[in-house]
């Protein structure tokens, strides 16, 4: 049976939302979606992109895996990358200017990577899928020499400077990072806090965005 939890919200989502903006997808069935910002995510159930940055239809086009993963260009391998798919569709038909890598704190890929968990079932999808962060715990060097909690958060911050990296490895992304077209952007929320980090370009810091709600959030990611 259908759950129930969708078919309440289907109606909810009808009775408000879709009555407040019928026109705006109308319009975009119409015209077609042209967001301007991509958002690779996590498929992490507390961390959804159109909650965090309280999207309208059509204003995200948001690329979901476990971990916030980009993996490198493999235009060659015989792997299907769902996300690079995503990301050619994004920058090559739809030509966004954005693309936000959104890590999050407590990300269970990153715990299963660091701990060595046993694998869910024979084909240890997820266990294959983080082997591609290992670049990033490489360079975070021995994990024993950090305190747990710690080494996770170093790891997940470490996942979406790689994921960072990766990007550039595909030849349309660089070309348009090149030629101005299009930025490349790192960002953290603290799924506990609701704090919203971003990676300065220059810098490589994850700094806090500005904002007077933002100061008043309690510190714990």
């Amino acid at each position: 049976m259908f759950p129930k939890k969708l078919i309440d919200g289907f109606r909810a989502f009808q009775e408000k939302r879709f009555i407040n903006e019928h026109e705006r997808y109308k319009l975009l069935a119409e015209k077609g979606q042209h967001p301007e910002i991509m958002v690779i995510g996590c498929v992490d159930s507390r961390v959804s992109p159109e909650v965090i940055f309280d999207a309208a239809p059509g204003e995200l086009l948001v690329a979901r895996n476990v971990a916030n993963i980009v993996p490198p260009y493999e235009p060659h391998g015989d792997t299907q990358h769902g996300t690079s798919a995503a990301l050619e569709f994004g920058v090559q038909a739809l030509g966004v200017k954005h693309i936000v890598v959104l890590g999050h704190a407590h990300c269970g890929g990153i715990r299963a990577f660091a701990d060595e968990q046993e694998p869910l079932s024979p084909g240890d999808f997820i266990g294959r899928w983080m082997s591609q962060i290992a670049p990033a715990a490489e360079s975070l060097g021995d994990k024993e020499r950090h305190d747990r909690d710690e080494y996770l958060r170093k790891l997940e911050f470490a996942s979406v400077e790689l994921s960072l990296k990766n990007l550039m490895t595909f030849p349309w992304v660089k070309s348009h990072v090149e030629q101005g077209e299009l930025e490349l952007h790192g960002a953290f929320f603290g799924v506990a806090s609701g704090r919203l980090l971003v990676r300065d370009p220059k810098s490589g810091v994850f700094e806090p965005i500005d904002g007077t709600f933002q100061s008043r959030l309690p510190s714990a990611p």
